[in-house]
């Protein structure tokens, strides 16, 4: 099964997608892992990243296809896979369509989970980022046992630069200008699949999975 899920940023859609990776024995590929990932090692590709996400754009799609052709060539060609925020923009997926059709893969579906703008302020503003491991926690939804720090190694807690508030609202504004028209192209393509994001997480899984099973009775 080959997957992607799409949403506005705080939808939930690194949380659902490694609950799907977990029951379906899926890889799990986030781009913004992936770039966070190469910031903390301060390479070539974490620099460029850095220079983009902190003001809350977009990274250049052809940066972004040569990383997630670097990562498919990972994956054993029989798993299955899960993209988690990617693609972003229509080009990124033409591009990532002609890199399947090249190893004779496809897509099994597209999932939109979509959800209220205040609400997604309110998570993402409340995200905190771990210094040393990288580990992101929501203070809505975990209260570190030290205040301040990570509970995984004891490292230092701090706001990323895209989860304030003014960067935040930007990030909102572009995914509607240059990611809802994937809606759009998947629509068309009959791979799109919308999923309400409102309610616990727990809600959020069982409309996914309910979705998922659908689509493996029918293969």
């Amino acid at each position: 099964m080959r997957l992607i899920i799409l949403g506005p940023p705080g939808i939930g859609k690194g949380t659902q997608a490694k609950r799907l990776c977990k029951r379906y024995s899926l890889s799990h590929l986030s781009t913004g892992d992936m770039f966070r990932s190469a910031i903390l090692e301060k390479n070539a590709v974490g620099n460029i990243a850095e220079s983009y996400i902190n003001f809350g754009k977009l990274v250049p799609d052809d940066i972004v296809l040569n990383m997630v052709e670097e990562k498919l060539a990972e994956i054993e060609k029989f798993r299955g896979f899960i993209f988690d925020g990617f693609p972003r923009t229509v080009p990124q997926a033409t591009g990532f369509k002609k890199l399947i059709d090249a190893v004779g893969l496809s897509l099994d579906k597209v999932l939109a989970i979509h959800g209220n703008n205040s609400i997604l302020l309110e998570r993402l503003s409340s995200r905190r980022t771990c210094s040393q491991c990288g580990k992101i926690i929501n203070l809505i939804f975990s209260t570190p046992k030290v205040y301040g720090q990570c509970d995984r190694c004891s490292g230092d807690l701090f706001q990323r630069d895209d989860d304030k508030e003014n960067v935040i609202i930007k990030r909102l504004e572009i995914y509607k200008i240059q990611t809802e028209p994937l809606l759009n192209y998947y629509d068309n393509e009959n791979l799109l699949l919308k999923v309400s994001g409102l309610g616990s997480i727990d809600d959020v899984t069982a409309r996914i999975e309910r979705g998922v099973e659908n689509l493996i009775k029918a293969a």
